[in-house]
């Protein structure tokens, strides 16, 4: 009886951890299908992403709403050649509610003058009929 018991508890481990790792997968796929946005600076694709109360809270402590990040993109001020997340970690909470660890990487141009940077940054995302959305975010430059 001890046994069987002991195998029912190892199982249901299994599935959580395997439950938990697609979700984390689903979320990291996320976070790089958001880049692509940028990338191909479509407003409309950026929306879908963000929340409407989305904000950015930058470096310098300046914050960026969602209206902010999608007309900069809608305007051509900034141009990306690269915009990529990598080194990420995801933790999911429940069905709806993920934090992501990572860096970015974006080189392009603002106002015509070159940039080529890397930030850490935290995003908490949440997931609304069936999609995720970025809702906040949080970056850090790192040191060169």
């Amino acid at each position: 009886m001890k046994r069987a018991g002991l195998v029912i508890v190892l199982i249901t481990f299994a599935k959580i951890t395997l439950a938990q790792s697609a979700a984390e997968k689903e979320v990291l796929q996320f976070e790089r299908d958001a880049c692509k946005a940028f990338l191909d600076a479509d407003p409309a694709a950026l929306e879908r992403v963000l929340t409407p109360d989305f904000t950015l809270t930058l470096s310098n402590s300046a914050v960026s709403t969602r209206a902010n990040e999608i007309e900069e993109l809608r305007s051509g001020k900034v141009h990306y050649d690269v915009f990529e997340n990598y080194d990420m970690k995801a933790r999911v909470y429940g069905d709806d509610i993920a934090v992501v660890l990572g860096k970015t990487r974006v080189k392009g141009t603002s106002d015509g003058k070159p940039f080529d940077r890397a930030v850490q940054f935290t995003d908490t995302l949440i997931k609304r009929d069936g999609r995720w959305q970025l809702a906040a975010g949080h970056v850090s430059r790192l040191e060169e």
